[in-house]
């Protein structure tokens, strides 16, 4: 299992950012798929999920209406796109298949910056 983030960076609050996880070693489409948060100083934050089969998505409170997460199973990569970035979205972003919070099923991580 091999999962790959990047698309992260700094940005303006109220700004946008796409991030990518290119997934191998296993089908994107066969399992369900996460993304996760690490804030500086604090512990690992579920974000967004998507189930595989249904396609149901799932979203922490405080990013519903401005993150979106999805699939493309041909690229077998996941995305969370990110709109209204606020600086409390700050945080090393993780894609994760299955269980979060088993670090041989999570990516290096992204760095995402929120600041003015």
């Amino acid at each position: 299992v091999q999962l790959m983030e990047s698309g992260g960076g700094l940005v303006q609050p109220g700004g946008s950012l796409r991030l990518s996880c290119v997934a191998s070693g296993f089908s994107v489409s066969t399992n369900d798929m996460s993304w996760v948060r690490q804030a500086p100083g604090k512990g690992l934050e579920w974000v967004a999920g998507i189930r595989s089969g249904s396609g149901r998505e799932d979203y922490k409170d405080s990013v519903k209406g401005r993150f979106i997460i999805s699939g493309d199973n041909v690229k077998n990569t996941v995305y969370l796109q990110m709109n209204s970035l606020k600086i409390e979205d700050t945080g090393v972003y993780y894609c994760a298949m299955g269980n979060p919070a088993d670090p041989r099923t999570r990516g290096q991580g992204t760095q995402v910056t929120v600041s003015a």
